[in-house]
């Protein structure tokens, strides 16, 4: 079973950036599409970003469209999440899951591969 572990959150004004890592450990993260979602308060967990394991297909839901870039490392088992021009609403736990696939809003978890999650607050 991988296990992971995110990083990179904290406390950014509107229209900052952060950088997330989630680090993959005890299993073969190069075999495996990976995904960033997040869960605000009292909602529900929302599917984000997804990349293939080759980094050759990608996707993006509407609300981060355009500001955020999903990348990974298969050399550093690390996947990565570039948030710019954050807003508010981003406010959130930020977590990456091994995807066994996906394809548009669809998506497919790997076993119960979640990581811990990491805090993300975009405030003034």
């Amino acid at each position: 079973q991988m296990q992971l572990v995110e990083s990179g959150g904290g406390l950014v004004q509107p229209g900052g950036s952060l950088r997330l890592s989630c680090a993959a450990s005890g299993g073969a993260f190069g075999g495996y599409a990976m995904g960033w979602f997040r869960q605000a308060p009292g909602k529900e967990r929302e599917y984000l970003s997804a990349i293939s394991w080759a980094s050759t297909s990608t996707y993006y839901s509407d609300s981060v469209k355009g500001r955020f870039t999903i990348s990974r490392d298969n050399a550093k088992n690390t996947l990565y999440l570039q948030m710019n021009s954050l807003k508010p609403e981003d406010s959130a736990i930020y977590y990456c899951a091994a995807l066994l696939r996906f394809g548009g809003t669809f998506y497919e978890v790997a076993g119960d591969s979640w990581g811990q999650g990491t805090q993300v607050t975009v405030s003034s």
